[in-house]
């Protein structure tokens, strides 16, 4: 698995509703690419947002970030809406996982 985390801050004078229809269409887009697994974004309090997505691989992850929409909206990004952003990219993260089962009653 190749994991990819994007922080970022959006600026204070967004358009709001063209922000989110253009993240609508990429998330749709990235979903259909070979090796997409999983995508998912989080919003804290201060505003700051985490999104993270999974992939089978680094070389898919690679191909869905230089896929020519997806580059055209990143650059629009970087013009037109955010004020910062962080890109931290895993291969082979160290994942530790608790499953929690019910005991069923003796």
């Amino acid at each position: 698995m190749f994991l990819v985390v994007f922080r970022n801050r959006k600026r204070a004078d967004i358009d709001a509703e063209a922000y989110g229809a253009e993240a609508a269409r990429m998330e749709a887009r990235a979903r259909v690419q070979p090796g997409f697994l999983a995508f998912k974004s989080y919003v804290a309090e201060d505003g700051e947002v985490v999104a993270i997505s999974e992939w089978a691989s680094e070389d898919d992850a690679r191909r869905w970030g230089a896929e020519a929409e997806h580059r055209a909206t990143q650059a629009r990004g970087r013009q037109e809406y955010y004020a910062e952003y962080t890109l931290f990219a895993a291969d082979s993260p160290r994942i530790h996982q608790f499953p929690h089962q019910t005991r069923a009653k003796p």
